[in-house]
This record gives structure tokens, C-alpha cells and sequence, in this order.
């Protein structure tokens, strides 16, 4: 972050995934613009992630009040534990906000803690920003939801095309 006094704010989320998958869907573009930054009422019309320390990210969601621009540099990266980004709504903003993402593997599933460092400026939208990423965290939960029940749909496809070794002659 820039020269600038910062706020924290972080919010957390339990997933029945495991820590990879939740690591995983947040960097792969065809799911992340299922959810990430995607809002109710809009669409995401743009999701570029180059999943590498220096790579960046832009996600565009077109909404009824305009094309809302999201960019941002990973500047760690720790499969399937720990990434961290900076985080803009404008290219090459000098305050950019820092995002932290932390994946503990739980006894069942994976908590997900995300800290968002931004200037405090800007803390009138503190609430607003905390809902937004609860949001972003339930819209991860039902497409890794998703991808589980695709998976089982799968696994029940191929048992049931499988010959049994009681109809063998």
C-alpha cells in the first residue's frame, strides 16, 4: 500500500471443500467469474487470472449502473494455504488495497479468513466492502458445492456403466 493510514477488515467462511479445491476455484477464470466480484444484478463479462507471483488479474462485471473494474497483482502465492494480492478498482492505483487470504484445513472442510487492508479514507465503505466479500465467499461456497455434486453425478455414472463382477458369466 501506498503512504496512506489503513483499516483492516476481515471476514471468514467454513467450506465442506478442501483447502486445494477452495484455493484452486478462487485462481481458475472459468469458475472465479462464476463469483468473484460478481454481484446479483450483473454479469461478469471478463475474467483474466495469470495464477503466479507478479501475474494479475482483472475481473469486469457489467452492471445495470455501469461495468465495475476489478485489477489486482498476486504478490504471494502458497498453494493451497495462502495467497495474497493487491487489489484496485482503478490500473496502476498507487493505493492499491492489500488482500490476504488465508485456507486452514479443518477436521471436516476448510475455513477461509480474508483480510482486506485498505486506506482509511475510504472506511465509510468498510461495511459495504465487508459484505461484498461475504457475498464473493458464499457465491465460492455454492460453486464448489456445484463442482462436488457434478463430481458425484460422475462417480454414480461411471459405477453404474461399470460391469458388476456379479453379472460376469
Amino acid at each position: 500500500m501506498g503512504a496512506c493510514n489503513t483499516i483492516t477488515l476481515t471476514v471468514s467462511h467454513t467450506y465442506t471443500a478442501s483447502p486445494s479445491a477452495v484455493y484452486d476455484a478462487w485462481l481458475n477464470p472459468e469458475i472465479a467469474k462464476r463469483f468473484l466480484f460478481a454481484t446479483d444484478d450483473g454479469r461478469v463479462i471478463r475474467a483474466d487470472i495469470e495464477p503466479r507471483v507478479g501475474g494479475h488479474f482483472l475481473v469486469i462485471d457489467r452492471r445495470p449502473t455501469g461495468d465495475a473494474v476489478h485489477y489486482g497483482v498476486f504478490l504471494e502465492l502458497r498453494r493451497p494455504r495462502r495467497m495474497v494480492f493487491c487489489f484496485s478498482v482503478a490500473e496502476h492505483d498507487h493505493n492499491a488495497d492489500r488482500i490476504q487470504i488465508e485456507i486452514e484445513p479443518l477436521a471436516e472442510g476448510t475455513r477461509l479468513t480474508l483480510s482486506h487492508e485498505m486506506c482509511a479514507e475510504w472506511a465509510q465503505f468498510e461495511e459495504q466492502t465487508r459484505q461484498g466479500w461475504v457475498h464473493v465467499m458464499h457465491g465460492l461456497e455454492r460453486e464448489l458445492d456445484a463442482m462436488r455434486m457434478v463430481n458425484v453425478q460422475e462417480l454414480v455414472a461411471q459405477a453404474s456403466a461399470a460391469p458388476s463382477k456379479a453379472s460376469a458369466p
